[in-house]
């Protein structure tokens, strides 16, 4: 399997998208833990699209302690109302306009175009549309309706950065621990399956959909 690296000739500013406030954590949060233990230098916009009241206060605990490494961090939370983003498309597009002018990524994490939640759905097609010459790596959400494709990328994470990913988690969102799937058998186990695909040397990965890389660009 061919392997690349990001470049490490200049500070990484990575901008982390997520509709809801644990959906950064699940599709690439032992990539972050990776990435700054790897990379002191980097910093992160962490951006929650619905995290109103408890949700709020449990997305900037859990970014505090993913983000503890990073260079610089910015954790900016909204309260567009879950299961309505196309509905309130317009707002949803403005806020992404107003943050193309302030923040310039090397690096974006966002959702896939082929995930099943609609707000998932437009999170990703907007981001695609505000940034349209950057590295976006599109995470995967494990939920009920079974909509996990078959990706193309694998970032490799340690054994622990895995379990701090799938306890963290645990930890930090109370709200979700009742649900069936919510638990860190879920978590631990699609990254050991990713690993088995990326025959990580580490056992586990996470993946990611990269439609368009540009190499040696």
């Amino acid at each position: 399997m061919l392997s690349l690296q990001l470049p490490t000739d200049k500070p990484l500013k990575v901008l982390a998208l997520g509709a809801h406030s644990d959906d950064v954590e699940i599709g690439c949060g032992a990539t972050l833990l990776r990435l700054l233990s790897e990379r002191p230098g980097t910093e992160v916009c962490w951006v929650v699209l619905s995290g109103g009241g408890t949700r709020e206060k449990e997305a900037r605990a859990s970014a505090k302690d993913y983000l503890k490494h990073a260079a610089s961090s910015t954790v900016e939370t909204l309260t567009f109302r879950d299961g309505f983003f196309p509905y309130q498309g317009v707002e949803v597009k403005e806020y992404f306009e107003d943050l193309k002018r302030r923040y310039a990524p090397d690096l974006i994490f966002t959702h896939t175009r082929e995930d099943l939640h609609q707000d998932h759905r437009l999170v990703c097609e907007l981001t695609r549309n505000t940034w349209r010459n950057h590295l976006i790596l599109e995470y995967e959400i494990p939920k009920y309706d079974g909509d996990l494709g078959r990706p193309n990328l694998y970032v490799p994470v340690s054994p622990a950065h895995a379990k701090r990913k799938a306890a963290l988690l645990m930890k930090h969102f109370g709200t979700q621990r009742s649900k069936h799937w919510f638990d860190e058998e879920t978590f631990l186990g699609l990254m050991r399956l990713r690993g088995v695909e990326a025959a990580s040397a580490t056992r586990y990965a996470e993946a990611f959909h990269a439609h368009k890389v540009c190499l040696l660009g």
